[in-house]
């Protein structure tokens, strides 16, 4: 007996009919928690916004608490709860409410078609330097990058610390996923955004939708840019005794004389000095400010013309095609030298 065939080409496309009220026929036996702690920083954003969230929870059947004194957020099933699977997704709204995204923006993971990803990016790099500037990648000039990330995924995408939160639908939660982690690998996001780009403008094409788009893709090249060599430490070679003690200042003046001299002669020996070094400070500075008006040294007439007529026979390659000569002198010392294929004038 032959088993049907159940194999599904594209999952994606699978219209799922939403869960109801009426689909849950019994209540839950077993009560189910969840707990999160929050930085502090959160604190007055939380007792603004928690009514708000509370509210929301209980359109489902799930309580939540806010304990400020522990730093923590609790969501728990209880009997009215008619979803089995709403309280994954209002841990996920409480972890990412945590994490710093909007209440607005949290509260959608609660919809069917909505999902969440927090992706780990810390441990991808190990040089702090090159973490934080792939991670700047991410967000691009202006938040430029992330925007154009969230407008082709429709995913609201924050960027903190060592983590990257996702929330949208979880096609699109795939290709921010896949944007981020490449990035990390020193993949420039532009590459990613592009094909997403093209994608999108395919799809809409009735004849290219069924075909490969390998094609019309951007095709990334990964280019070994290489380093400068360090230079090596040449080892000093290995000595037990200790480097020879610097010379003090006394000892320096005595090696010079200067140090037998009364303070009289000392002063006058660092004024002598000090007004050579003025003097030929002096002469240097007015060499340089002559230099300009210093006139060239100017050849003769005679000379300018034998300079001319040695470059314009230089330049005076004359091929002549014309029958074969013998050689013959020429004023200003022209020869004419005979060839297979015809006479040259050098």
């Amino acid at each position: 007996m032959d088993k049907p065939d159940n194999r599904i080409d594209d999952a994606w496309s699978m219209h799922i009919e939403p869960f109801k009220k009426e689909d849950m026929k019994h209540h839950l036996l077993v009560e189910s928690s969840f707990a999160t702690l929050f930085p502090k920083y959160r604190e007055k954003y939380l007792r603004e916004f928690w009514p708000m969230i509370k509210k929301s929870l209980e359109e489902y059947g799930i309580t939540a608490q806010l304990d400020v004194i522990e730093g923590s957020m609790t969501v728990m099933t209880t009997r009215k709860t008619w979803d089995p699977y709403i309280i994954l997704k209002a841990r996920d709204v409480i972890k990412l409410i945590a994490r710093g995204l909007p209440y607005e923006q949290a509260i959608r993971v609660l919809q069917d078609d909505f999902g969440c990803d927090i992706i780990k990016i810390g441990s991808m790099v190990r040089k702090k330097d090159k973490f934080v500037k792939r991670r700047q990648r991410i967000v691009g000039p202006n938040g430029a990058t992330l925007k154009a990330i969230e407008l082709l995924t429709n995913c609201y995408v924050l960027v903190q610390g060592n983590t990257v939160a996702a929330l949208g639908p979880y096609k699109g939660l795939q290709h921010v996923r896949r944007i981020v982690e490449e990035t990390m690998k020193n993949i420039h996001p532009i590459y990613n955004i592009k094909a997403l780009m093209i994608k999108k403008e395919l799809a809409k094409d009735p004849l290219l939708k069924n075909e490969n788009w390998e094609r019309f893709l951007p095709k990334y090249v990964s280019k070994n840019v290489q380093k400068k060599p360090k230079k090596k430490k040449v080892k000093k070679e290995y000595t037990p005794f200790p480097p020879p003690q610097l010379e003090r200042k006394v000892d320096k003046l005595m090696a010079s004389g200067e140090y037998f001299l009364t303070e009289r002669d000392r002063k006058r020996k660092w004024l002598a000095e000090k007004l050579e070094k003025k003097t030929t400070a002096e002469v240097k500075r007015q060499e340089r400010r002559n230099k300009p008006f210093i006139p060239p040294v100017e050849k003769s007439y005679r000379a300018n013309q034998q300079d001319e007529q040695d470059n314009q026979l230089k330049k005076k390659k004359i091929k002549i095609q014309s029958g074969l000569y013998e050689g013959i002198q020429v004023d200003k010392g022209w020869r004419i030298f005979i060839s297979f294929t015809g006479l040259y004038y050098i």
